[in-house]
């Protein structure tokens, strides 16, 4: 009797206020498919599960599917299990495909191994997978067990970044006789993913998925080559310095070889910075230097820094926020909303900013403003400048990309700069680590530091300021003329020290705490270093503290 009562014992499950009653061990992929949801993981009193887990306790449970970050990203990751399972069944070990970086609006894997490969057999493979709607098996492995078959399979990176673990399980994903580690959640079967596209792209190919925000539709690849190049380099850079994953850093962190992995990172992007500026003097008549980049990529340390290599060219750099030019607080626009929108091109005063900027390049004496945020108003305070044959501006702001922002203004007098922290790093030849990742942990310890912002207040706000970046910054990149990447081989090691302390205040019932717990394990990956050998100049100052440009 007491079995019988067991087995039928039931739970009740809120979904969207109404209440559900199931019973006991009963799957949440089953309670999904009565749902009839596209559901890709649940959320089960906030915390996120795999739809192969099973009914326990009376929850709350809300659906996570591909129109949510989470989901999306659970949908890149099983999309990519199911490519490197077919291209493991069509090319054996003769192609060994390394995940990348996000290019355009696809994800670059790099063929290394033969020089050819059909993009149409592995297209064809994937989608057999696809329709046979094979379950995925996640197991539960101990970490020397998991070392032994990564070794045995040929992922040495992951060999590698295994012998840093601390923890004594690890979770494998098996897809039939294709066994990997993933950075994050995978879906129930491979049925789940049954939309995507693939396309041959330099030395390897591009795989596309849907967007968030119109989740039945694969859109065609559209190259980004200024950025792509960027990346590409930045990546084959790291893999000459030898550190080109998060097993290989935690190395030479280990081997005592750390200040001159530092050393080396930093000479390298003073020489970047550096041919910048040889290019803008070469330009010969640029007097206007517009930079723009996402949140968190440094842009003020860069424009220090590239400053001084021009007053090494012999020029008198003056640096500008475009900020100064905003509109007064009762003439700024509103969004839908009804909030006012400070990031949108009509927040600026662009035709008082054309007019000033025209006026300096015709060599006439300006009253720059400086714009008082507390009160919201423009101020004049005696700031006067007047262009001489070696002085340039140094512009830095959100819309500096924009040719709307200074279409006034000659084009050959221009010269834009687009930044971004574009993590080159990889987690292993498999696993990425997104670029916003970086940006975020960035951002994070220098709101704690500088604004006494709370990281659970910096995760809320961090969709909000994305969207802004993708409607107002990242459509203009192409049109720069040099891009930028700030992103540090080693800087993740230093910022585990001041993040990891910060992200565990976040609180378990708040809403942004599964984000939190993610970074957290993130971060147990790296081995930390401190930062007393980090330059003072360095990018990276800007968001520890001890910048030498106080910023």
């Amino acid at each position: 009797m007491d079995q019988k009562n067991k087995i039928m014992k039931k739970f009740k499950v809120n979904i969207n206020n109404e209440v559900f009653e199931y019973e006991e061990n009963t799957s949440y992929f089953d309670i999904v498919t009565e749902h009839k949801k596209k559901a890709l993981l649940v959320k089960v009193d906030s915390k996120l599960q795999e739809l192969h887990k099973t009914l326990k306790a009376d929850i709350k449970l809300e659906f996570v599917t591909l129109s949510d970050a989470i989901g999306r990203s659970t949908y890149e990751r099983s999309a990519v299990l199911i490519l490197l399972k077919s291209i493991k069944d069509i090319y054996g070990e003769n192609i060994k495909p390394i995940v990348e970086f996000s290019t355009g609006n696809g994800l670059f894997i790099r063929m290394n191994g033969e020089s050819e490969f059909d993009i149409d057999k592995i297209d064809g493979r994937m989608r057999e997978i696809v329709d046979e709607n094979i379950k995925i098996e996640k197991m539960s492995v101990h970490t020397d067990t998991a070392i032994r078959m990564f070794h045995d399979a040929g992922f040495f990176e992951k060999e590698k970044l295994f012998k840093f673990r601390r923890v004594s399980r690890v979770n494998i994903y098996k897809l039939e006789d294709y066994i990997d580690y993933n950075y994050g959640y995978i879906v129930y079967s491979t049925g789940f993913v049954n939309k995507f596209g693939l396309t041959k792209y330099k030395d390897g190919l591009v795989l596309i998925i849907p967007k968030k925000d119109n989740p039945e539709v694969v859109e065609e690849f559209v190259p980004e080559e200024k950025i792509f190049n960027e990346l590409n380099n930045a990546s084959k850079n790291a893999e000459d310095m030898g550190v080109a994953d998060v097993g290989s850093l935690n190395e030479m962190i280990a081997n005592g070889m750390t200040n001159e992995m530092i050393l080396i990172s930093e000479a390298y992007m003073e020489k970047k910075i550096g041919d910048i500026a040889d290019d803008i003097v070469k330009r010969g008549n640029v007097k206007l230097v517009m930079i723009a980049g996402p949140s968190s990529s440094g842009k003020t340390s860069f424009s220090h820094r590239l400053s001084i290599q021009l007053r090494s060219h012999g020029l008198k750099p003056h640096p500008l926020e475009v900020d100064n030019y905003f509109k007064n607080r009762e003439d700024t626009p509103r969004d839908e909303h009804g909030e006012l929108d400070f990031e949108c091109l009509g927040a600026m005063d662009i035709e008082k900013f054309n007019e000033d900027m025209l006026a300096l390049l015709n060599g006439e004496e300006v009253e720059i403003p400086s714009f008082n945020f507390k009160i919201g108003q423009r101020e004049y305070n005696g700031n006067f400048l007047k262009l001489g044959k070696d002085d340039i501006l140094v512009i830095e702001g959100i819309h500096c990309l924009n040719d709307e922002l200074s279409y006034r203004l000659p084009k050959d007098s221009r010269y834009k700069i687009y930044i971004s922290a574009l993590t080159q790093l990889n987690i292993d030849e498999h696993n990425r680590i997104p670029t916003t990742d970086g940006r975020l942990l960035r951002r994070m310890i220098r709101d704690v530091r500088k604004r006494g912002t709370s990281p659970t207040k910096t995760i809320s706000m961090w969709d909000s300021v994305r969207r802004g970046e993708e409607k107002y910054i990242f459509p203009y990149q192409s049109s720069a003329d040099a891009t930028f990447n700030s992103a540090l081989n080693y800087e993740i090691a230093v910022i585990k020290q001041y993040v990891e302390p910060v992200l565990f205040s976040v609180q378990k019932d708040s809403k942004e705490y599964p984000e939190a717990k993610r970074l957290l394990k993130f971060l147990d990956y790296f081995l930390g270093i401190p930062s007393d050998n980090v330059p003072s100049n360095s990018i990276l100052r800007e968001f520890i503290g001890g910048s030498t440009f106080n910023v």
